[in-house]
C-alpha cells in the first residue's frame, strides 16, 4: 500500500512517499510560500507529491495532509490555520481534483498521534496519549481504538490544559496553559530569565549569548550539571507532570508518548517527569501506564500525515 504524507507548516512543506510496511521511501521539502496565498500553497503541495511519487502516482491509494489549525476532517477543509493563508479552504478538494487520488486532511497534532499508532511507539495499543513538545504544545488521544476529536472535531487541545491559573498569558487568551510553561519557546524563555540572575552558566556559554539561547542548550548544559539548566528543567518537568497526571486521570491510557523537538532530550527530560508525575496521581492510577519517547522523531510529520489517510480509510 503506497501513501503520501504531507507535513504542512508555515515555512516548509515536507512530503514523503510511504509504504505501510517499509515506512518512508522518498521525501522532499520545499518552501510553503504562504505569503502567496492558499492556491499557491495547494499547488506547492501538489508539486511535492509529484516529485516523491515519481513513476508510482497511479499506485498511490491515499494522500494525508497534516495541517496546523482547526480542521473539518470530514470535508477536508482547513477552517483556520496560524501562519497559513487558509480560511475555510477546501484543501482536500484542491488536491484531489488535480491528482484524482483520495485526499484527507487532519490536524497535525492528531496526525502525530496516528503516526505513533501505525508506525511508532503506540503500535498495538488501544488507549494512549501523544504529546508534542515544540514551539507550542499539542497532542492527540486514542481511546478504545478511536481517535478522540470531540463534537466539532477540534477537541484534545492538550497544550491548553491550565497548570498555573495565575501563570503567563497564552496566545489562546487564557493564563498558565502548559504551552506557556513548557514549550520549547518558553523553556528558552525561562533559561534567559534565570540567566539574568545567574549569568555565569553553561547555558549561555553553549548558546554564545543570552539572546541566542534555545531549549536544546538547556539540555546540553544539564548534562554538565549546570545550575540554571537544573532550575529550568525542574520548572518545566513539574508543569508537564501536572498536565500528564490530568490526562491520565481523564483518559486512563496505557502509554503517554512524548514527541516534538524537545523529546530529543530523552531521559534528561522524561525521567524528571516520570518522578514528579507520581506526586500528582491518585493511588489507583500509579503504575498503570508508561511515559515513553516518540520513536519517529524527524519522520513524525510525514508518517503521521500518511497514517491519517490510513485511519480515514479504516473508519469509513
Amino acid at each position: 500500500m503506497y501513501l503520501v504524507g504531507v507535513d504542512l507548516g508555515g515555512t516548509e512543506i515536507k512530503t514523503g512517499l510511504v509504504s505501510k510496511d517499509k515506512g518512508i521511501i522518498n521525501k522532499v521539502s520545499i518552501p510553503t510560500e504562504a505569503d502567496k496565498g492558499a492556491n499557491i500553497v495547494a499547488q506547492n503541495i501538489i508539486k511535492t507529491i509529484k516529485i516523491v511519487a515519481e513513476n508510482t502516482l497511479d499506485k498511490i491509494e491515499g494522500i494525508g495532509i497534516g495541517s496546523p489549525g482547526s480542521i473539518d476532517r470530514d470535508n477536508g477543509i482547513v477552517r483556520y490555520a496560524p501562519n497559513l493563508p487558509f480560511h475555510n479552504f477546501e484543501l482536500a478538494k484542491a488536491i484531489k481534483e488535480e491528482l484524482n487520488i483520495p485526499t484527507f486532511v487532519e490536524n497535525d497534532a492528531n496526525a502525530f498521534a496516528l503516526g505513533e499508532w501505525y508506525f511508532g511507539a503506540a503500535q498495538g495499543l488501544k488507549h494512549f496519549v501523544a504529546l508534542t513538545l515544540g514551539t507550542g504544545i499539542g497532542g492527540g488521544v486514542v481511546s478504545h481504538g478511536i481517535l478522540i476529536t470531540g463534537k466539532d472535531g477540534i477537541g484534545t487541545e492538550l497544550g491548553h490544559v491550565i497548570v498555573q491559573p495565575d501563570g503567563p498569558l497564552c496566545g489562546c487568551g487564557s493564563r498558565g496553559c502548559i504551552e506557556t510553561i513548557a514549550s520549547a519557546r518558553n523553556t528558552a524563555r525561562w533559561a534567559k530569565e534565570f540567566s539574568v540572575k545567574i549569568p555565569n552558566n553553561a547555558v549561555i556559554k553553549l548558546a554564545g549569548s543570552i539572546e541566542n539561547i534555545e531549549s536544546k542548550h538547556v539540555f546540553m548544559a544539564l548534562e554538565k550539571g549546570d545550575i540554571v539548566a537544573k532550575m529550568v528543567v525542574e520548572k518545566i518537568s513539574d508543569a508537564l507532570a501536572k498536565a500528564i497526571s490530568n490526562f491520565v486521570h481523564i483518559f486512563n491510557p496505557e502509554m503517554v508518548i512524548i514527541g516534538g523537538g524537545m523529546s530529543k532530550a530523552g531521559d534528561l527530560l522524561l525521567n524528571p517527569i516520570r518522578e514528579k508525575v507520581e506526586f500528582y496521581l491518585m493511588p489507583s492510577f500509579k503504575n498503570s501506564f508508561k511515559i515513553m519517547q516518540s520513536s519517529l522523531v524527524e519522520e513524525a510529520g510525514i508518517l503521521g500525515a500518511s497514517a491519517a489517510a490510513i485511519y480515514h480509510y479504516e473508519v469509513k
